[in-house]
């Protein structure tokens, strides 16, 4: 297995990621941190890792994104029978590499994908990442993306496990090398090209927090939900107006509660 982590300015996560791929036994592997053109300590980072071997992005083509063209230069350098594409911001349990390897074989698939565990510590990504996620699991139901007679396709970009030749067969990440959204591209063509998918919930195997604020979960996301979802203003304001409408009737509740506690006892009778 060759293990593929793409990374620009990842220092904050890049090491708990790669000091868990490391550890892991039961299973043959390389693993190829690619670094984008980072500016802070990504690549230091990356080095201090002895089994890592590190590369620099090859030179980025017109109308290709940064990640793809960072996940094609690792590709190219990797000699596995299964390639792994995973985030820097990724934590892996142990076991799970051999774990997903022997899940791809059972199912008798050419790519497997796992939604990560969502990790959230703040306000904000615990109002927003649960809803987002919850929609997610909605419109691309794993079930319809894992059935051969449905055209369903989907994939998370955190951890997609791919064999080598379903890989090239398709043109790999150059073939969806403009698209932001390259994930779901992948998947499309991988099946499109009469192969099969497995997708499903994998908190078992890989966890990852995604964004570290508010401006960071801001910027993805006003980002993504254009790509994940035809009608993103209309999901929004829906997804608002229920926010609102909990809110309020739980204030309602806690005022009218609050009333009832306040409220004086009734008078007793003035008769002898």
């Amino acid at each position: 297995m060759s293990i593929i982590v793409p990374a620009r300015n990842e220092e904050a996560c890049l090491g708990s990621c790669l000091t868990s791929l490391v550890a892991h036994t039961g299973v043959s592997s390389e693993i190829i941190v690619v670094d984008d053109a980072s500016t802070d300590r990504t690549r230091e980072i990356a080095e201090s890792f002895p089994d890592v071997q590190v590369l620099n992005a090859q030179p980025l083509p017109a109308g290709w994104t940064g990640k793809n063209n960072a996940l094609v230069t690792g590709a190219g350098y990797a000699r596995g029978e299964w390639l792994l594409f995973t985030d820097a911001d990724t934590v892996h349990q142990a076991g799970s590499l051999a774990r997903s390897l022997a899940e791809a074989n059972q199912h008798g698939v050419a790519m497997l994908s796992y939604s990560p565990e969502q990790e959230v510590r703040t306000f904000w990504e615990k109002a927003v990442m649960p809803v987002i996620f919850a929609e997610l699991a909605a419109t691309f139901r794993p079930a319809e993306v894992s059935d051969p007679a449905s055209p369903a396709a989907a994939a998370n970009g955190q951890y997609i496990l791919i064999s080598r030749e379903a890989y090239d067969a398709v043109g790999g990440h150059a073939a969806v090398a403009p698209t932001l959204l390259e994930d779901v591209a992948l998947a499309r063509v991988v099946k499109a090209s009469g192969r099969k998918l497995f997708f499903r919930y994998g908190g078992d195997a890989v966890r990852t927090r995604m964004y570290r604020s508010f401006a960071q979960l801001r910027e993805g996301w006003t980002k993504n939900l254009v790509l994940l979802f035809p009608s993103p203003i209309r999901l929004a304001v829906l997804r608002l107006t229920e926010f609102v409408l909990i809110v309020g009737s739980a204030t309602a509740a806690v005022v009218t509660g609050l009333r009832g506690r306040t409220t004086p006892a009734a008078r007793g009778s003035d008769c002898p």
